[in-house]
């Protein structure tokens, strides 16, 4: 069996003022395996930002469960936290700005974060990343001389630098084109399955979306539903197939999802189209089947 790196369980969150509080999560349930590369969409203020935040250590829960790589994300203390940050996840943000010094070169800006390692093992590394993300004949640019997809990769690997066990990426195509968020993906998926890293991306993009093993939407603060990645598309994304408009392909199952107390969100689509004039609705079985009717609706 797979080894469970990350373990969200009934997880809260709330912001709090003077004069409001919001609830941004509100008992997310969500399990990721070792090794898994994954997205997560939502509408905006669904709360999947925060969620990705907190994975990353840069906010608290304020209920639930969160592990991570067997650490306690509750329990931490900051000194805890700061080496957490440093050695267990890696960031990619959609602005790469958050990721580079823009006056040192591609090579000095993935070595950066390599405090702890010696001279021989920072060169070492910053080389095999470069290598990784197709830049090695870009070691010696600063930012100012590379275009933005090549800033976004070297953002990609100053997050790889510390050889963090899991990668958290908050929108890494939000600001490319579609030639360069196909290379973005491809380095993702090369980095899951020659590094082991597990993967999570938060992202608006269908295509990049679409390409992943599983997607994870959250609504109103919960998981609402997942979808799994068909196994021939599978087959044609690790084949990396261009023929294929990833937009536009039924590429993947989609799967109503449980909470712990047997409750689902159903899809909005499917509620408006059954017009119903309550919060009221009827539940039948029948064959093995779960039927869902309005009640107000003539037969």
């Amino acid at each position: 069996m797979s080894e469970v790196i990350i373990q969200a369980d009934n997880l809260v969150k709330i912001y709090k003022s003077t004069d409001i509080e919001v609830v941004a999560l509100q008992g997310l349930d969500l399990t990721v395996e070792q090794g898994e590369m994954m997205a997560i969409i939502g509408s905006s203020g669904s709360g999947k930002s925060t969620f990705l935040n907190m994975l990353g250590g840069l906010d608290r829960p304020s209920a639930g469960k969160l592990y991570v790589d067997g650490k306690n994300l509750f329990s931490m203390t900051e000194k805890e936290l700061v080496e957490y940050k440093r050695s267990t996840v890696g960031f990619v943000w959609q602005n790469n700005g958050r990721n580079l010094l823009p006056y040192l070169s591609a090579y000095e800006n993935i070595m950066m974060p390599m405090e702890l390692m010696s001279n021989k093992e920072k060169r070492e590394r910053a080389d095999m990343l470069l290598d990784l993300v197709g830049l090695s004949h870009k070691k010696n640019n600063r930012m100012q001389e590379m275009s933005g997809g090549e800033q976004q990769r070297i953002a990609i690997a100053i997050a790889l630098a510390n050889s963090p066990k899991v990668l958290l990426a908050d929108e890494p195509t939000g600001s490319v084109d579609t030639k360069t968020s196909n290379h973005i993906f491809d380095i993702f998926r090369r980095m899951n399955q020659e590094l082991g890293v597990t993967i999570v991306i938060v992202t608006h993009d269908v295509s990049l979306s679409k390409k992943v093993q599983r997607v994870a939407a959250i609504r109103d603060g919960k998981i609402s539903s997942e979808r799994i990645l068909k196994e021939d598309f599978a087959e044609r994304v690790k084949n990396t197939d261009t023929t294929l408009d990833w937009h536009e392909a039924d590429s993947q199952d989609e799967f109503a999802i449980l909470d712990k107390a047997g409750r689902i969100q159903l899809p909005r689509e499917l509620l408006d189209a059954m017009e119903l004039k309550s919060n009221k609705i009827r539940v039948l079985s029948e064959n093995g089947r779960i039927i869902l009717e309005n009640p107000d609706k003539e037969e």
